[in-house]
């Protein structure tokens, strides 16, 4: 009768969770709104079919108490990773270092988390062989125990901005400090409403982390290379912009600079002198 009981119990709450879910679906068309009733759905479902099950066993249970305090000894030691993982579970919920649609960093493997569950979480893949952080179309899964042995990086929470830099390399005959001024000039134009917005950020941010920028202007710092002036200009952007305000600030940079016959770009390049016998040289 106690394994029908179960049985009855599962399949109602199964069917209960169907219920409760169509009927969210039903009023709620948002993505990420009906993925987390889903999973708050879920959980509860199966924590209270748990709580009945164990309620219908635990007359018998109680009898086997001593053979049970053995075997939990020895359950917690092979099952090691998994309770490592839950406990990585309830530290995501309760200290947040991420949440769904946050973009991070853990380990060697980065991208926007999607799913965080009992055991791992899973993450849309950016960067790997994709330039710019753009995603990979992989989805990777992590035990939630990597919380306590990997470093984290978030590239959404707190700031939700980061720095990025490009570098133009131009040859020593040019123009380098008209090159500079037309650098400058083209990033202040696309930075100007990111640096108002980033202000705003930084002062919530500060709130909850030692944060502190003295200047959040984008700026063009010069360095002589072998092979030329390097002008590598530094800006803040929205971590998911990263390409697309790299290709519009570059396609501006090639149009404005091919209209200068005084400002070339410089690569790298070997020269070679033939000695003239005629003159001894």
């Amino acid at each position: 009768m106690k394994i029908l009981y179960s049985i009855i119990i599962v399949v109602g709450m199964a069917v209960l969770r169907i219920v409760i879910l169509r009927i969210v679906w039903r009023f709620i068309e948002e993505p990420r709104n009906r993925y987390t009733w889903k999973r708050a759905v879920s959980f509860s479902i199966g924590l209270f079919s748990a709580i009945l099950v164990i309620s219908v066993w635990i007359k018998a249970l109680g009898q086997l108490g001593a053979f049970l305090g053995l075997l939990t000894a020895g359950i917690a030691i092979a099952m090691k990773d998994p309770l490592t993982n839950i406990a990585g579970w309830i530290f995501i919920l309760v200290r947040k270092p991420f949440s769904l649609g946050d973009r991070v960093q853990i380990g060697e493997h980065a991208g926007d988390i999607i799913d965080i569950r009992l055991f791992q979480f899973s993450m849309l893949e950016i960067g790997n062989w994709v330039d710019a952080d753009q995603s990979t179309g992989r989805i990777i899964h992590l035990p939630n125990g990597k919380v306590f042995t990997e470093a984290q990086a978030n590239y959404s929470a707190g700031f939700e901005f980061i720095w990025n830099e490009i570098k133009v390399l131009v040859t020593f005959e040019s123009s380098w400090r008209k090159a500079k001024d037309i650098l400058q000039e083209i990033i202040n134009n696309y930075a100007e409403a990111t640096s108002s917005s980033a202000e705003k950020k930084i002062r919530e941010a500060s709130k909850k982390y030692m944060i502190f920028y003295q200047y959040l202007t984008p700026i063009v710092y010069t360095k002589v290379m072998e092979s030329g002036v390097l002008l590598t200009v530094r800006y803040i952007c929205d971590p998911r912009k990263r390409r697309s305000t790299e290709n519009s600030i570059w396609e501006d940079i090639l149009d404005v600079f091919d209209k200068h016959a005084d400002i070339e770009f410089a690569y790298p390049t070997t020269r070679f002198y033939r000695k003239n016998e005629n003159e001894g040289e």
